[in-house]
């Protein structure tokens, strides 16, 4: 009698034994789908805070891309800078120099340019970034001329430009320059009210063509090759 009890409780002690396993086996994989549940969270919310610091918080400037447009333009036909700016109806012509001086912040205003687009004078300690920059996201004027002290050329269109010639800018933007795409270059939308259809600008330097047609690429591609790191300040 006594050995099958003991056989009876020798059992139940087993049986007791796999139940507590399991429960710890189960407990386990409840801690683990915890943690991994955290972890999950804390990466969504690394991601989501890395997008707005990316994005500036969706309120501020995005400042100047490299460019991306495929939009086609016309092959280089002609390559004599005066022939291209006279069969594009462009004007050109040389200023004298405004001054070089500094203003005394990156808000101070300079409302004493003599040409527009302004080609020199007082600017502001910052130059613009070199880039492409959405139309309502240019760079103040006294920041483009201190890129221009520094040797860019700027090309400006004038507000109200079809999306498609934008377009196209970009692609002239991105043709190689000494070799490069997009070298020393500034793309925007002008915000000074000049008088053309498309300026490209130059430090004491403007191309202003009334009008956007095929040969205003060349008159361009042209005042590029001869102006580009001729500001009295060169910075690579």
């Amino acid at each position: 009698m006594s050995s099958r009890q003991e056989e009876k409780e020798r059992r139940r002690q087993e049986r007791l034994e796999r139940e507590q396993a399991q429960a710890g086996k189960a407990a386990n994989r409840r801690r683990l789908q915890l943690v991994a549940g955290v972890v999950l969270g804390l990466a969504a919310i690394v991601a989501v805070v890395a997008a707005i610091a990316a994005g500036g918080g969706g309120d501020d400037s995005s400042g100047p891309s490299s460019g991306s447009s495929s939009a086609k333009i016309p092959a280089r036909q002609i390559s004599d800078f005066n022939a291209a700016v006279a069969a594009a109806g462009c004007t050109f012509k040389t200023y004298t120099s405004e001054g070089r001086s500094h203003l005394n912040s990156d808000s101070a205003v300079n409302n004493n340019y003599k040409t527009n687009p302004p080609t020199s004078g007082a600017h502001r300690p910052t130059p613009a970034a070199d880039g492409v920059y959405s139309p309502g996201d240019e760079p103040a004027k006294e920041n483009a001329v201190h890129a221009l002290e520094h040797g860019r050329i700027e090309m400006e269109y004038k507000k109200g430009t079809p999306q498609r010639q934008i377009d196209q800018l970009e692609t002239l933007f991105n043709e190689p320059l000494k070799g490069v795409a997009g070298y020393h270059q500034l793309l925007f939308q002008n915000n000074t009210d000049m008088p053309g259809a498309v300026a490209a600008v130059a430090w004491t330097q403007l191309l202003s063509c009334p009008t956007f047609t095929d040969k205003t690429f060349d008159a361009i591609r042209a005042f590029r090759e001869r102006f580009v790191d001729k500001g009295p300040e060169l910075i690579p």
